[in-house]
């Protein structure tokens, strides 16, 4: 049993027969008490489990599978291992259940967030982990971006995500804030403003058939230039200003004059 208490070091025998275990198991960085009767000929199928109650309400709707387990497992540090991956499932599914922050983290998500300022702040959900900041481009163009801070925060890197047409890609350092954070999405706006621009000409000079309601990560634009006949078009977010991807779409008597004198004049663009 040297490899139960290697992998569970909070979980020990009581007696010289090895028939009583008690202590901890940690799931998730999360330490549930146990305890595990053993039978004299050490039968995991006749063991008997006294849980925590925050185990037990962990547990609830699993007990036929832990059931199933002790029975089918071969020994007690493979019941545990599989009674480990229950309780990471049941974890997973119950968000309530999920570990709480440490102290020093609302304190140093309330010094960051006086630091960056609370204008900025749009929402954040019950957990205080889920925070939507608001930043506006130089354009006045108003941008959301979507911050999910780890229980570690921040030593570990959050996650990031917001409506734009590359990919978000965000430096991040166990020294790193919000408020760091927060200006590196304003350069990443910026870098996009010509190509916002672009778009919201298209999207005021010409009728916009697809699509109805463009968000700031759509790059393409299907626009109407007569009966039955549209073009679409797909605009670089890098090069904004280049030619575009067009393709005609209409019936071929139409567009093929159409495209013959769109090859016959882009070098103009």
């Amino acid at each position: 049993m040297s490899s139960l208490v290697k992998d569970n070091p909070l979980l020990l025998p009581l007696n010289q027969e090895k028939t009583v275990y008690d202590g901890f198991i940690t799931v998730q960085e999360r330490d549930f008490r146990l305890r595990i009767l053993l039978p004299p000929d050490h039968q995991l199928s006749r063991a008997r489990l006294h849980c925590c109650c925050q185990l037990k309400h962990l547990l609830r709707g699993y007990e036929l599978i832990v059931k199933q387990r002790l029975q089918q497992s071969a020994d007690l540090v493979s019941f545990i291992l599989e009674l480990k991956t229950v309780l990471e499932v049941g974890l997973k599914s119950r968000p309530e259940c999920r570990s709480i922050p440490p102290p020093q983290y609302y304190s140093q998500l309330i010094s960051e967030m006086e630091t960056l300022g609370w204008a900025k702040l749009l929402s954040i959900d019950t957990e205080f982990q889920t925070l939507r900041l608001k930043a506006e481009d130089s354009s006045g163009r108003q941008h959301v971006l979507t911050v999910k801070l780890k229980s570690k925060h921040p030593a570990e890197a959050p996650e990031c995500s917001a409506d734009l047409p590359v990919p978000l890609v965000i430096t991040w350092t166990p020294q790193s804030t919000l408020d760091q954070l927060h200006s590196q999405f304003l350069l990443l706006l910026e870098s996009l403003t010509e190509f916002w621009d672009v778009l919201d000409e298209i999207d005021s000079r010409t009728w916009i058939l697809e699509p109805e309601k463009p968000s700031r990560s759509d790059t393409t634009r299907r626009i109407a230039i007569g009966n039955n006949v549209s073009i679409k078009v797909q605009v670089d977010p890098r090069h904004p200003k280049m030619l575009p991807e067009c393709c005609l779409l209409g019936a071929e008597h139409v567009v093929t004059p159409l495209r013959n004198k769109l090859n016959a004049n882009m070098q103009l663009w």
